[in-house]
Parts: C-alpha cells; structure tokens; sequence
C-alpha cells in the first residue's frame, strides 16, 4: 500500500510539468486572442484629451481611442514626438481641432488622407466668436489669431455632433455621448448660478457657459493662455471687484502665479476647473462623466 502511494507521487509528480505547460498553453492563447481582437479594432487617433473622451464615448468597446496630448502640455501649444507620428499615419482615424488652434501640428496632420482626418472645427457644430457674449465688464482679453472660440467640446451639443460624425465615420451605430436627460439635470443644478460672477485663468469657457446659461468670466489669461500686461491686469481686477467676482478659477496646465496674486488682492479663494479632463478615465461613458465633474468642480467656487 505504502508503495502505491509513492507511485502514485511520483507519477503526479512527473506529469506537473505537462500540466502546466497545458495551462500556459491555454492561458497564452486566451491572452493572445485577446490581443488579436483588440488589434484588430479600428484605431482612432486625437490630438487632444477632451477630443479621446468624445471618441471613447461615441466608439465603446467598437474602436482603440488614444490621444498625444500630455498631461502638462497645453492644446494650444501641442507639438508631436516621432512615435507621435508613427502613430498618426497607422491610425485608421485621426481628429482634431483645426488649425487655429493646433498650428503646430497643422502640416503633419493636413499630409494625412483627407478620408482619415477629421478637423472638429469644419462640422456643422454651434460655432462662436472669440469674445462672443464676453462679460460686460471684461476688458479685450481675445488673442488676436483666434477669431472662432476653439473650446467647442465644452458644449455637449457639440459632443453629441462630434460623436456622431465618428461613429458614422467607422461605420458604428449611432448614439448621444451625452443624454438630453443628463444634459437637463446639469442645467439643472447650475440654474441657481446663472447670474454669479467669476474669474477664470484662460479665457477657454465661452462653450460652456453660453450651453448652461451662466454668466461669462473675467479672464486672467487670452484666449491662448498667454499672459497679459500690467494695464489690461488692472482693468481685470476692477472688473471682478465691481462684479464682486467670488472666486478664481485656475487649470492643471498651467502656472497659477498671477492668479495667485490676483487672488491675494480680490481676498477669494483659488478653485480648480479642468476643461480638458486630464483625469478623466476614457470609457463609453467618460463625455457624461466629464460634464459631470466639471459642473461639480465649477459649483465649488459658489458652496
């Protein structure tokens, strides 16, 4: 008996090894198919975040969505890498904005196919001038190359054309990014600001606020995100002190000293307002999920 059970050892013993080399067999084809699949979906290039956070919304699990934009780097100041440019030209699709905003990258993305590039700003989204229902208080802030305000996903209007556009451009049934329901319920809750006065660091909320009725801000920055001269700063600060403005708004990217310093001399508080979504996961529900977050962190200024 005793030498049955040894037997019986040492033959499991010996057949470990098939055993597992069965279940790696197994294993690594399961993850190989899976890398196969995904391989296989269409991949859709954005040069920008909130441009992704669109695609993703629109596309599911239906296409591969990346973006090039990095998490410190401005969309106005956006340049491509090398790999960068590998990527572009095996994309199967590539959007941006246009190139008033993105002029850096204008001759790499204009020498792709006219059939894989889609320029946002060339679709039949709600459009505005640069200073369009600007504060009546607001001094000239607009950078003078910007004659359409580029911010456009900022209007989940234009989300919902944007998405479209992509999804019938792979082929995809369509649906919103965003619900009109949701949309309603963000209405909603912003109602009770619509006459509160504000500062924002970059002139970039124009969509937004012309989407859900509130009142323009008083910008720090031009519409780019360059800084401005000591005169047009003092305009601000008398601006926002009549305006009794009840907060600043600053973004990720960019260097908050003025803002600080403006803070210091209003006596409100600094909040942050992310219109590109750098934290936003990308997942088919990341445009609803995104307007979210931004209509919460905007509410923060006022609670």
């Amino acid at each position: 008996m005793k030498e049955k059970i040894q037997y019986n050892v040492l033959s499991l013993f010996l057949a470990l090894p098939l055993m597992l080399t069965m279940v790696l067999s197994i294993v690594g084809g399961s993850f190989a198919s899976a890398q196969s699949a995904e391989s296989s979906l269409p991949m859709v290039i954005t040069t920008i975040k909130p441009l992704a956070i669109i695609a993703k919304s629109a596309l599911g699990d239906s296409a591969n969505v990346e973006y090039l934009q990095s998490g410190t780097q401005s969309a106005h100041d956006l340049s491509l890498q090398v790999s960068a440019l590998r990527k572009i030209t095996q994309a199967d699709l590539v959007i941006w904005i246009g190139e008033d905003f993105e002029a850096r990258v204008a001759k790499n993305l204009q020498a792709l196919p006219t059939s894989k590039l889609m320029t946002v700003l060339d679709l039949p989204i709600k459009h505005r001038d640069a200073g369009e229902g600007k504060n009546p208080g607001k001094p000239g802030t607009h950078h003078s190359h910007l004659t359409t305000d580029p911010h456009v996903w900022l209007n989940p209007h234009n989300a919902n054309l944007i998405g479209r556009h992509i999804q019938a451009q792979l082929g995809i049934p369509v649906k919103d990014v965003i619900s009109a329901a949701k949309i309603a319920q963000l209405q909603a809750q912003l109602q009770p600001y619509a006459s509160a006065n504000y500062l924002s660091h970059h002139d970039a909320f124009g969509h937004f606020v012309s989407a859900f009725n509130l009142q323009p801000s008083l910008s720090i920055r031009d519409a780019s995100g360059a800084q401005q001269g000591a005169k047009t700063q003092y305009k601000i600060r008398q601006a926002a002190v009549r305006g009794r403005a009840q907060c600043i708004f600053v973004e990720p990217q960019y260097g908050d000293k003025d803002a600080q310093v403006m803070a210091q001399s209003l006596q409100i508080p600094i909040r942050s307002l992310d219109p590109q979504g750098f934290d936003q996961p990308l997942n088919g529900e990341a445009y609803s999920e995104f307007m979210h977050s931004l209509v919460a962190q905007f509410k923060a200024c006022f609670d």
